[in-house]
Formats: structure tokens, sequence, C-alpha cells
């Protein structure tokens, strides 16, 4: 960590301050049997040059904050932060979860600090075997988390798209509660287990006597799927600088305040 927060300060020596949101839901049960779902949180924070602004992010799930760390201006350094359960409500208390139905999943991002700032999202889906082992023969897109308002307020980073993440930018800029728009349009808004995964089956065909008996098995039951959400913000001045410091991407910003991703 030590080495991370060097190297941010000696190429940024511009960057207030980054703040690093990780919500993750790790939603388990068999292919054909229940759920239940339980949250990671973790945040980082790289200063430079500090300067006591607030800045802060929260990740919105269907309404509500779910996890949240916001800077403070005390002067001594602390964070109000809070962890919470993704996925926690998606299915009604004593229902299974059924493959192939549509579950709403609205996420999003709110600005809880007191400067403005921009914000990128990373996401990630795998599946993990019964021992915790990430599964490579199991394939994330069928975990189907639906994206929307891509391209219009959401913009991939395509050159960041590997086979379990998604990288998006928001291209407003998010302002400070009671100055504009401080919450982003949704992500995503649902959430689909591809009904596919409880068709791969084994068979074993034993006879004994007259007798002929077919032992059938799900070849992913007792698999889990996991979904992450991390969520980056920067702040608004020097916001071109700022986000190759701290993300290495090249954007610009227009003078329109719109970020637009450059190669």
């Amino acid at each position: 960590m030590k080495k991370q927060k060097k190297r941010l300060k000696a190429v940024s020596p511009i960057v207030t301050v980054v703040l690093f949101v990780a919500a993750v839901a790790m939603l388990l049960g068999s292919s054909i049997g229940g759920a239940r779902a339980a949250l990671t949180y973790y945040s980082e924070t790289y200063t430079s040059r500090i300067q006591m602004y607030d800045i802060g992010v929260s990740l919105v799930e269907n309404g509500e904050e779910i996890s949240w760390r916001d800077y403070s201006s005390a002067g001594d350094g602390t964070w109000n932060e809070q962890t919470g359960t993704l996925l926690e409500n998606m299915l009604p208390e004593g229902e299974e979860l059924t493959l192939g139905k549509r579950y709403t999943e609205e996420l999003k991002v709110r600005n809880t600090g007191t400067i403005n700032e921009y914000v990128r999202v990373s996401i990630y889906k795998y599946w993990l075997d019964s021992q915790n082992v990430k599964m490579r023969d199991l394939s994330p897109d069928l975990i189907h988390l639906n994206l929307v308002n891509l391209g219009t307020d959401w913009v991939e980073d395509e050159g960041a798209r590997t086979r379990e993440r998604t990288v998006l930018y928001y291209n407003k800029l998010l302002y400070a509660q009671g100055e504009g728009t401080s919450e982003t349009v949704p992500f995503a808004d649902s959430l689909i287990i591809d009904e596919s995964i409880a068709k791969k089956v084994s068979q074993e065909t034993k006879k004994e006597g007259n007798y002929t008996t077919i032992i059938t098995t799900y070849d992913y039951d007792g698999v889990s799927f996991r979904v992450e959400v991390e969520v980056d913000a920067v702040q608004e001045h020097n916001a071109q600088d700022a986000v190759w410091s701290a993300w290495g991407r090249k954007i610009e910003i227009g003078e329109d305040g719109i970020l637009r991703l450059t190669e």
C-alpha cells in the first residue's frame, strides 16, 4: 500500500483525494437451491497536496445507500463510512432463487461529499465452486446484470474490458448536494441467472439384475456466483490529470463538462 501511495504522489501532485469504494455481493446456493447474500466492503484513500475539501461517494441499490465513505473536514483524517448488504432484499423472505427470473437490481452512484466529482464504476462477475475456487469453465455471461443508459450517460471503457470485468465512466459531473444533480442515472436495472446452468447434467447408468437405475447429477450443483461493484471518484478540479494519475486513463473534459474517453 505504501508503494501505491508513493507512486500516486509522484505522478499526480494535483490530486487532492481519490476515493475508492467497493461493494461485493456473493449469492450462495446450488443451481436449483436457495440463496443468501453477504457484503464485503473495503476502501483506500490516496492523497497529495492535502486540502480539507470534503469528498464522498455512495453506492445506491434500489433507492437505498448500501455502502458509502465520506471524508471528514474535521482535520483528523477520519471517514464517515458504512457497510451494508448487496442483494439483501432481492429475494422475498423464504423464497428460493429461481433461475431465469428477472430480479430488480437498480444500481447507481450518489455524490455524498461537499465537492463536485467525476465517477467510475468497475463491475466484476465470476463463479466459485463449492470450495470457493474460481471456475474458469463457467462463463460470467451467465450472470446477467442488465446494464442500462450505455452510450448516453454511462460510457464503457472497452479497452479495460475482460472476461470478468466491465468498466464504466459517468460522463457528467456529479455535483455536491444542494448545487445540482448529485446522483447518476442507473447503470444497471436487473439481474438474471441464466437457467441453462441447470441443464448441464451428467448421467450414470447402473444395472442390477432386471433393474436399471439412471442417476442424474447437476454438474454445477453447489456453485456460487459473485458480482462485485467498485466505485471510484475524483474531484472536479484538474479532473483530466486526476483521472490519468489515479486510473491511468486519458480523458477530455469539454466546455460543457462532459467527460469523453480518448485513445
